[in-house]
């Protein structure tokens, strides 16, 4: 039976458990958005939103508890000074898991983590026109 278990261990010792969400939690921040197995997915959430909660108010005492977690200092102060107060107003919920299919290998779940107001880069588009405007007059030059 699996009553009043608190925690999924992933098949892993305390200290690999540990540094892994760590890390995982500092990538998320960073990049707003991770692939990753649905297990762990689901025990990163649990550390990545109680640390947005904690930033959502600035002060010492949060910084120094979130900290403790987060080893990047760059990090740390994306939490607070952007991640924290853009979840100002929701009250919990602050990221989600978009399910992607099966893993070729092991046929693991894989899943996106990402922040719940997470936006896809827009790319960058290139005028042709403009290419060719630039490029026509060398060539014209190369000929003389």
């Amino acid at each position: 039976m699996n009553h009043r278990n608190g925690f999924n261990p992933l098949s892993r010792t305390t200290a690999h458990r540990r540094a892994m969400s760590r890390n995982m939690v500092t990538s998320l921040f960073r990049y707003e958005r991770v692939t990753t197995t649905k297990a762990k997915a689901l025990e990163v959430r649990k550390a990545a939103e109680k640390l947005i909660t904690r930033a959502k108010v600035d002060s010492v005492h949060n910084r120094r508890i979130a900290a403790k977690f987060i080893a990047d200092e760059k990090i740390l102060n994306k939490l607070f000074t952007e991640i924290g107060p853009r979840m100002k107003d929701r009250n919990g919920g602050y990221t989600r898991v978009l399910k992607l299919g099966f893993r070729q290998g092991d046929a693991a779940d894989v899943v996106i983590l990402e922040l719940i107001d997470y936006k896809l880069p827009e790319p960058e588009e290139k005028d042709s026109k403009t290419d060719k405007k630039v490029s026509a007059p060398k060539a014209e030059a190369a000929k003389e």
